[in-house]
C-alpha cells in the first residue's frame, strides 16, 4: 500500500475502540480490498465464513436500526430476524447506514459506530476458531476470537440465518 491507512480517521476510531477492550488485536492492513466477504477471504486465504460480515437493518416504518453479525458465507434471514426482535425490519439503505455508523459499506465494523446499535450476532460463526471482521477501511480488517467478539459488541446469539 502506498498510503498509511492505519492513519485513517475511520480506522484510528476502531483501532481505539478495540485498545479499550484487548491491545494485542492488531489492525491487518491488506493489499487487496476486503469489500466483500469474498474479496476477504481471498486476501487473507481463510475460509470465507471465518469473514464476519456487518449487515445493518432499519426498524420499518421507524429510524432506529440495528446489526446483525453473520458469517461470510450465510445470508440474514429477514424473518428469522425479525421474529427474534418482535419486530418488522428491512434492509438499511447505504446512505443511512453510513449515516449511522459512519463507515461505508465495504468497511463497517462491528462497533465503534456514531450511534450505539443493538447488536445481534450468528452462531454460524462459532464455527471458526478465528474470525476476521472489517476495521473501518475496505482495506483493513482485524482478527478476533468468537467470545471475545460477543463481548466487545454486547450482542445476543442467535440463529439468524439461511
Amino acid at each position: 500500500m502506498v498510503e498509511n491507512l492505519l492513519n485513517k480517521k475511520n480506522v484510528k476510531r476502531v483501532k481505539e475502540f478495540i485498545n479499550l477492550f484487548n491491545k494485542k488485536i492488531k489492525i491487518i492492513e491488506l493489499n487487496k480490498t476486503a469489500r466483500t466477504a469474498l474479496d476477504a477471504a481471498n486476501s487473507l486465504q481463510v475460509d470465507v465464513g471465518s469473514i464476519v460480515k456487518s449487515l445493518v437493518f432499519q426498524i420499518k416504518n421507524d429510524k432506529k436500526y440495528i446489526l446483525c453479525l453473520i458469517s461470510g458465507d450465510k445470508r440474514v434471514s429477514v424473518e428469522k430476524l425479525s421474529k427474534n426482535v418482535n419486530l418488522k425490519i428491512v434492509t438499511a439503505k447505504a446512505i443511512d447506514v453510513k449515516k449511522v455508523t459512519g463507515f461505508s459499506i465495504g468497511g463497517i465494523p462491528p462497533f465503534a459506530h456514531k450511534i450505539k446499535l443493538i447488536t445481534y450476532i450468528d452462531e454460524s460463526l462459532l464455527r471458526f476458531h478465528d474470525l476476521y471482521a472489517a476495521a473501518g477501511h475496505p482495506h483493513c480488517v482485524f482478527k478476533i476470537k468468537y467470545e471475545e467478539l460477543i463481548k466487545l459488541t454486547n450482542a445476543e446469539v442467535g440463529d439468524f440465518s439461511n
